[in-house]
């Protein structure tokens, strides 16, 4: 009979294995947070109805005001995930000693930035899902070329990721989360989310237009509601906001 070896074998698991379980950590811990689930669907989704079935805001462009603003809560679903919820989350973490744990720990600190991020992914793959259902139950037509949507998806997350990163790392938790909502709100309102930037005044919509809501609203909303190409001067927004946002936060988070 040969015999069995039972010493153990303290060492650490691969490290694709340590990043595939700490971001499905990381999505059930979201999922199972109310507050979270508020922001990151329950708003979005509320909104996309009322404003479809209420004429309240006057929209520019053809279609129904479904197609209006269908991309824009698109955008801002993207914008409550990785920018708002994550910026949140991560502050706390911060605060209560969970990041210089997990820093300890043989997952390394960049894996668990990429957990965070591949988590973000995860939420908004299902946060587009559902809206999309909504709307297309409401009537939404949507057009265009779906690679310029997956770009602009992807540069947003990017962009809004590095700039939660950076308020979560350099912010205390409090001051995170009273900064945060008030961004959002802020950006909700003046973003052209479901108010079109054309009912502000031309130097303030000037400005508008180079937030990182405003470009990624707008450049779903060319693609899906109007058939348009690929929105590079949109993307070149969203990915300088990207380099400059995921660079300071590379630079400036503190994990204590």
């Amino acid at each position: 009979m040969t015999p069995v070896d039972y010493s153990p074998k303290p060492a650490a698991a691969p490290v694709g294995r340590m990043l595939l379980a700490q971001t499905a950590f990381e999505t059930r811990m979201l999922l199972r947070n109310g507050e979270q689930l508020l922001l990151t669907v329950v708003i979005p989704t509320v909104l996309l109805v009322l404003f479809s079935a209420v004429d309240i805001v006057a929209v520019d462009g053809p279609g129904k005001r479904v197609d209006f603003l269908a991309p824009g809560l698109l955008a801002l679903a993207v914008m409550s995930t990785a920018f708002t919820g994550q910026a949140i989350a991560t502050g706390f973490e911060r605060r209560y000693g969970v990041l210089k744990r997990l820093g300890a720990s043989p997952l390394p600190r960049w894996a668990l930035l990429t957990a965070k991020t591949g988590c973000v992914l995860v939420t908004e793959a299902l946060q587009v899902a559902l809206l999309s259902a909504i709307a297309l139950a409401l009537g939404w037509s949507p057009h265009g070329d779906p690679f310029g949507v997956l770009a602009l998806l992807v540069l947003g997350t990017a962009a809004f990721s590095g700039l939660g990163l950076l308020m979560a790392g350099t912010l205390r938790a409090e001051a995170t989360l009273a900064a945060a909502n008030l961004v959002f709100i802020l950006l909700l309102l003046a973003g052209g989310v479901v108010v079109p930037l054309s009912k502000f005044p031309a130097a303030v919509q000037s400005v508008l237009e180079l937030l990182p809501i405003a470009a990624l609203s707008d450049g779903l909303r060319s693609v899906l509601q109007t058939g348009a190409g690929v929105p590079w001067a949109d993307l070149g927004i969203l990915g300088g906001w990207a380099v400059v946002a995921l660079a300071a936060a590379a630079r400036f988070f503190r994990w204590e």
